[in-house]
């Protein structure tokens, strides 16, 4: 008998949510195990409820009481070092080819936009290709990296993360960074120095700003919430 898939949530609007219980919960190969709808939250939710595939939404808020987005890539990276065996899935609004280049050197094993309807009515089938050991980008998704119209900034997964912590909490010391990510002062202030070289810039202020203008760093300010098409016709 086939194993059970358990399925993680952390998407902040309901009407979202609730499509991706419509297209699981029709197969009984899946459970969805928790949902989360702060960023605060993800860390929690995942030690107290074991999954297989987190469905990510990457421009969650922090809390509710701190509407920026929270540190995305910080925690893919973190995620992906907490729990090897964990399959995460961006499903997302954003389409900036540099930011799903992030995402994906980040650690996660798919990214669907959310426009894409097709791939989001094939998720049940698209988390088990991934579970099997496959990457997937959907049709949107893939259209947007192949064109290429200008070469990207190449950030390294470790720059990717202090950047993006940086990001959502710009009062954050270096010691502090270092001290989250169990490495030297020395080696935060090298990865810095060497982002600001890449991105053309010499402070942690113009850096936040021109990897979100480039697309590197999820934009502080989220678009606006497209809901999940599902269609009862479809799924018969």
């Amino acid at each position: 008998m086939e194993r059970t898939i358990r399925v993680a949530i952390l998407e902040d609007h309901q009407g979202v949510i609730d499509g991706y219980r419509y297209r699981l919960l029709q197969d009984q190969g899946f459970a969805i195990v928790a949902v989360a709808t702060y960023g605060n939250q993800l860390i929690p939710m995942l030690q107290q409820h074991p999954a297989d595939v987190l469905l990510l939404d990457i421009g969650v808020p922090i809390s509710e009481d701190n509407i920026t987005p929270f540190p995305a890539l910080s925690l893919i990276v973190e995620l992906r070092e907490r729990y090897p065996g964990l399959k995460i899935i961006v499903i997302s609004m954003y389409d900036e080819r540099t930011l799903i280049e992030s995402t994906l050197k980040a650690g996660v094993s798919g990214y669907i936009l959310k426009g894409d309807h097709a791939a989001i009515r094939d998720l049940g089938k698209t988390i088990r290709s991934i579970m099997s050991g496959g990457r997937y980008l959907s049709g949107q998704a893939a259209d947007k990296l192949l064109r290429k119209t200008e070469p990207s900034v190449s950030l390294s997964p470790r720059q990717l993360q202090i950047l993006s912590l940086c990001a959502a909490d710009p009062n954050l010391t270096k010691a502090e960074i270092a001290n989250r990510l169990h490495i030297a002062d020395s080696t935060v202030r090298n990865l810095l120095t060497s982002a600001y070289q890449r991105l053309g810039v010499r402070n942690l202020t113009a850096a936040i700003a021109a990897a979100r203008s480039q697309g590197i760093l999820t934009p502080q300010f989220p678009p606006s919430p497209l809901p999940v098409e599902f269609d009862l016709a479809d799924s018969l």
